[in-house]
């Protein structure tokens, strides 16, 4: 099934005098909750629906515990979760302290078998 995109018009944000820009943006076409997830995951194993229920809801509490704890998260070719931060930077060495990381944000780099899927993704435009 392809993915859908609309036209969105941008400026440039460095260069609010530049002329705007047109651009295809991807238009989502639904989403799946976590009990639709479950159900199709357990069509395609042994383990029931509340089985999988069970064995997804563990994994969600389980990455980000071990994020937390400053650990990688690998997924095999799925992919690899760490933590990005933005900081403020200090002119001497000795003045760096932890209050300085203002944000901590979650990031995904998908592995080899995740970014095969997403090669073969065909886009047509939304009308």
């Amino acid at each position: 099934m392809p993915v859908k995109y609309n036209i969105v018009e941008r400026g440039n944000p460095s260069d609010r005098e530049a002329p705007k820009k047109f651009y295809p943006s991807i238009q989502s076409s639904g989403r799946m909750t976590l009990r639709e997830l479950a159900v199709e995951a357990s069509q395609m194993s042994t383990l029931t629906t509340v089985d999988m229920m069970a064995a997804i809801e563990s994994f969600l509490t389980i990455v980000p515990r071990e994020l937390s704890k400053g650990n990688i998260v690998e997924l095999g070719d799925f992919g690899t979760f760490w933590l990005r931060t933005e900081t403020e930077g200090v002119n001497d060495q000795s003045d760096v302290r932890a209050d300085q990381i203002t944000t901590v944000l979650p990031r995904f780099n998908a592995g080899k078998e995740f970014k095969r899927s997403l090669d073969g993704i065909e886009f047509v435009k939304n009308s």
